[in-house]
């Protein structure tokens, strides 16, 4: 198989031990680890004039921001807060598509704030430009064999290829691997509750209960299924949130490839996956599918699913592998993807629609030649986290925002995917560790907060001349809401600004004057501190669940709409009006349907506004009809929309109603392209 062979080749080049050279390269600055905050950190020092090797243990440059995810997680809630290279890296990325008479789309468009998308080879292109432009020199296939160290500081990086020199490093690795091997502390896994005092800590079932059984015949665990004791709720445990792949896809026939056959298939294997087909109706696609340039699609680990590419339980020992062990990891992750797409479309248990969705899909002919179109980088969501100077908790995250030696400002919301699937005595099985709760009253689900400085650090002793920004020092609970590339591109333009003022200074990192390094951050266009956010209006509730009757105008709640059709139920994006909100699990059936009745008291022009929860994978094209009396009127409403700021309404425009005539107002999901969320509406009435 023309596939297997090319992996195997990029694989013995990343992973397999060779004669070591006698060769020896000494740099101002090594960044070890060309991930997004890696490279991020290499053009940041260079900038600074500083002499920079970046270096890789494999052939990939870029990480998953050129190895197939294509949306960056940019969501945050205040993108002004991101500036600096990651705005220049996505203005450069649009400005390439502009030159060649591209027009981008966005899945987000109000004031600065922009949701990009682009296609791995553009991302990979420009990333290349930025790094020659800086003068950094790229060496790939550079695997880790040993740290020599004089005293607290690191002298030598021995890799399989060569001998490097720097007067400071950097650990841009998702997996925190040089940081391991010069001896500094570390964790994995998961904290309990009391270990930092963070109620989100240990284990976590805010997924429902699935009502099946994971146990086969003779009562061994089914496939898939992780353990049969999931733990004490308030303990931590050595589990990892699941990696994943990225995959760019296309429904185009001219540059579709078909997904390759996996090595083996057992549809067995898919046991406990065709009884939750059998026991749930209206199941949604698998996968999250975000539309890209060019006709194609960044495929995600689906968001809220019960199943999908994430494969729960098999990243556990990632990080402490050997680079044999990371080869086979890898494959088993691959292997994975491609009997799981073959068993989604060709299993009679499995809906005709779904199997012919995904069925249209195919690999990209012009995305990944190198590894037959599939992408060389495994979505390591988490792996070390340094115990260094500051360790980032739930309550930097949700509390405790200002910190005296900011970096950067970060507001993506705590973000933890599944860690267990549990099969129960009782008869049911269920998905534990995903953790997406409210993150601030009145502001939904994200805040600012900044990022302290020392959070990069080790303790002086352990090591004085290393920064790790991606491994940093946090828990599991505040990495969940670190660990997305925007915030590690920030965060490594940090810690690539700090090392080359440590260098130039010949100053520890640990004692780098902060005024110092704020105004070199500061001159490479960072945000350091917390934008100002309008004031509330007077009259929002202060909570994460308002009550409608305490609202101005005409309000219903979804619990007083007519619903038809399938909908499931959740709290899990807050504010919400109510106790929660419903949606359609992103079927765009046409099937399900949710309609408010009521009369307005006097004829006149109302404003009606609407209750979501903002986010990339809500539906844009929402069908609304309005009916009143024999008159109709059809709109379409976006849920990809920001709310305005401390607001749980936005305005879908002013309509004529007449007072004495009922009026329907119905939401429905045909057609549409992700969730639609149904939460509330209300009507104010337009004073002349």
């Amino acid at each position: 198989m023309k596939f297997f062979h090319s992996t195997l080749l990029l694989i013995a080049l990343a992973f397999t031990s060779h004669a070591q050279s006698a060769i020896e390269e000494e740099a101002d600055v090594i960044v070890y680890g060309a991930t997004p905050g890696g490279f991020c950190a290499a053009i940041a020092a260079a900038r600074e004039g500083s002499k920079v090797l970046l270096m890789e243990p494999t052939d990939h440059v870029g990480g998953v921001n050129t190895g197939g995810l294509c949306f960056s997680d940019s969501n945050q809630t205040v993108r002004s807060a991101l500036r600096g290279l990651f705005e220049e890296w996505h203005q450069r990325i649009e400005d390439d598509y502009q030159q060649r008479g591209v027009t981008l789309t966005y899945t987000v468009k109000e004031k600065n704030q922009k949701s990009w998308t682009y296609e791995p080879h553009v991302a990979a292109k420009i990333t290349k430009q930025m790094l020659e432009e800086a003068k950094v020199r790229v060496l790939t296939g550079q695997v880790l064999q040993s740290v020599k160290k004089e005293g607290a500081r690191i002298a030598e990086l021995i890799t399989t290829k060569a001998t490097f020199k720097a007067q400071v490093f950097i650990d841009a690795t998702y997996e925190g691997d040089l940081m391991a091997a010069a001896g500094v502390s570390f964790t994995i896994g998961r904290e309990g509750r009391k270990d930092f005092n963070e109620p989100l800590a240990g284990k976590h079932y805010s997924k429902p209960v699935m009502p099946i059984s994971g146990y086969d015949d003779q009562g061994k665990l089914l496939p898939l299924i992780t353990t049969a004791d999931g733990g004490a709720e308030e303990d931590g445990d050595k589990n990892v949130m699941i990696y994943s792949f990225r995959l760019c896809l296309t429904k185009d026939a001219a540059n579709r490839v078909p997904f390759p056959a996996p090595m083996s298939y057992d549809p067995a294997r898919f046991e406990v996956v065709r009884r939750y087909f059998a026991q749930t109706k209206n199941v949604p696609l698998l996968w999250d599918l975000y539309p890209l340039p060019n006709g194609k699609f960044d495929a995600n680990n689906g968001i809220g699913k019960q199943f999908s590419m994430g494969l729960i339980g098999a990243c556990n020992g990632w990080c402490e592998a050997d680079p044999a062990g990371r080869a086979r990891i890898w494959e088993a992750h691959r292997q994975y993807t491609l009997e799981l797409y073959h068993f989604l479309t060709t299993d009679p248990a499995v809906p005709e629609t779904l199997r012919n969705q995904l069925g249209e899909l195919g690999l990209c002919q012009d995305e990944f030649a190198a590894t037959d179109h599939w992408s060389p980088q495994l979505y390591v969501r988490e792996g070390r986290r340094m115990r260094g100077m500051h360790v980032l908790t739930q309550h930097d995250v949700l509390e405790d925002f200002a910190k005296p030696d900011s970096i950067m400002v970060s507001s993506f919301p705590i973000d933890s995917h599944d860690c267990q699937r549990i099969a129960r005595k009782d008869g049911t099985v269920v998905n534990e560790g995903t953790i997406f709760p409210a993150r601030l009253a009145g502001r939904g689900h994200a805040a600012p907060y900044q990022v302290p400085y020392r959070s990069l650090l080790p303790i002086a002793s352990e090591c004085e001349n290393l920064l790790v920004p991606v491994a940093l020092s946090a828990t599991h609970v505040a990495y969940s809401s670190i660990r997305v590339e925007p915030t590690w591109m920030a965060l490594g333009q940090s810690a690539g600004v700090a090392a080359a003022l440590a260098a130039k200074t010949h100053a520890t990192v640990q004692t780098l004057p902060y005024e110092a390094l704020r105004a070199r951050l500061l001159a490479q266009g960072q945000v350091l501190d917390i934008p100002v956010l309008p004031e509330l209006p007077k009259g929002t509730p202060a909570v994460v669940e308002i009550d409608p009757a305490k609202l101005p105008g005409i309000v219903l709640d979804d619990s007083q709409a007519e619903l038809q059709g399938k909908w499931d139920r959740s709290s899990s994006f807050k504010p919400h009006v109510g106790q929660g909100y419903v949606h359609d699990g992103k079927r765009a059936d046409g099937q399900s349907s949710a309609a408010f009745k009521f009369t307005v008291p006097r004829t006149g022009r109302y404003d009606l506004r609407i209750a979501y929860s903002a986010h990339p994978t809500r539906a844009s094209k929402i069908p609304v009809t309005l009916q009143t009396g024999n008159r109709k009127t059809m709109i379409s409403f976006d849920e990809t929309q920001p709310l305005p700021p401390g607001e749980a309404f936005r305005s879908a425009g002013e309509f004529e109603f007449m007072a004495g005539t009922e009026t329907t107002i119905t939401f429905s999901n045909a057609g549409t392209d992700g969730f639609v969320i149904v939460d509330a509406i209300q009507l104010l009435e337009v004073m002349k």
